[in-house]
């Protein structure tokens, strides 16, 4: 089934309790992630069941069953006895590798997984149901962790690695030089495009203790010299100005009002002749996209505005932000990219 189709069911009942029952394939992969499993496999190679309880502490009396699940769900191969990561496990699922998405894996499994044990009280209160969701301090105090805050800049890396090729092939970058990433974390993304793209300088407007990460990265990356921060909070502060402003996964997190402001806000940002480029997992007219739905829902579990949206709903704020000249164009399988252009210079009014 892909991920993004209609769920069939057929007349029979067993198709309705497999599907009770799906929250059991999550919690098999994203406990094998916990675990190490992946990466104890990389890097011992196959391995006997008696190997991998010794090395990663299975109770033997789980580890068949757990080990056989992971087989029969495709990240695993079983053969004479031994078992080894299947390519797709091996591509992301193991650090360190280009399309690694544990950053999501960590996410899934210690937030999204016990919030939506509470999907009841969500849809019954709108009230988000992860701890410190209201608490306007607690993703600050999160930031200040040193563990917490590296998982939560693998989540956002994985997240935008995903998204950066399809950016980067979507837009033309060749006429602009520089890029502002509102809300970009430590510049992830900024720094994937200019690697990409070795004219460009991209800065990041983020919260104040994402900046020394900031400069890590991009020194990791190979590109500090083009790269910059500015430290702000985007509802309390202008930005800065920029040829191309970009709004990446940042809309979702709040409410209709807040990302109405938000546009309007980045679209001043924008100079003459550049565009402010938005993207997120928008939300067919129609149901037709299970996969964005599921997020739109992650956002009522964590967040208390957010949720996702239409691509219509994104071209009315940029039309109420002033942007006439606007585009819409998929970016990949999960992604769509509203893209407001502003003119190179300002109309005169007819005489």
């Amino acid at each position: 089934m892909s991920q993004s189709s209609r769920v069939v069911l057929g007349p029979s009942p067993i198709d309705v309790k497999r599907l009770s029952n799906a929250f059991c394939h999550a919690k098999l992969l994203l406990t094998a992630g916990e675990l190490g499993l992946f990466s104890d496999l990389e890097e011992h190679g196959p391995s006997s069941q008696g190997e991998i309880v010794a090395r990663i502490g299975l109770h033997p009396r789980a580890a068949r069953d757990f080990l056989h699940g992971l087989v029969l769900l495709g990240l695993l191969e079983l053969d004479a006895g031994r078992y080894r990561n299947t390519q797709s496990a091996s591509a992301t699922l193991v650090p360190g590798k280009p399309d690694y998405v544990g950053g999501f894996l960590y996410r899934a499994n210690h937030m999204l997984y016990p919030a939506w044990g509470r999907l009841t009280e969500a849809l019954t209160t709108g009230a988000p149901q992860t701890a410190g969701a209201a608490d306007e301090g607690a993703f600050l105090r999160m930031l200040a962790d040193p563990t917490q805050r590296e998982q939560y800049l693998r989540m956002m890396d994985s997240a935008n690695s995903l998204v950066a090729p399809h950016l980067i092939e979507q837009f033309d970058w060749a006429g602009h030089r520089r890029v502002l990433d509102v809300g970009g974390c430590r510049g992830n993304l900024a720094g994937l495009l200019m690697r990409a793209y070795p004219h460009l300088e991209a800065g990041v407007f983020d919260l104040p203790p994402l900046a020394g990460p900031h400069a890590e990265h991009a020194e990791r990356l190979g590109v500090a010299d083009r790269a910059w921060f500015l430290a702000g909070d985007f509802f309390a502060d202008e930005l800065p100005p920029g040829e191309i402003v970009i709004l990446g996964h940042v809309l979702h997190n709040w409410s209709p009002e807040q990302r109405a402001e938000l546009i309007a806000k980045a679209y001043r940002a924008v100079e003459p002749g550049g565009a402010l480029l938005i993207y997120d997992a928008m939300l067919p007219e129609e149901p037709s996209d299970l996969a964005r739905i599921l997020i739109s829902l992650n956002m009522l579990l964590v967040t208390e505005g957010g949720s996702e949206y239409t691509s219509r709903e994104c071209l009315s704020w940029l039309a109420a932000a002033g942007c006439a000249d606007t585009e819409v164009r998929p970016l990949g399988t999960t992604d769509t990219l509203v893209i407001g252009r502003k003119p190179a210079s300002p109309e005169r009014p007819t005489p």
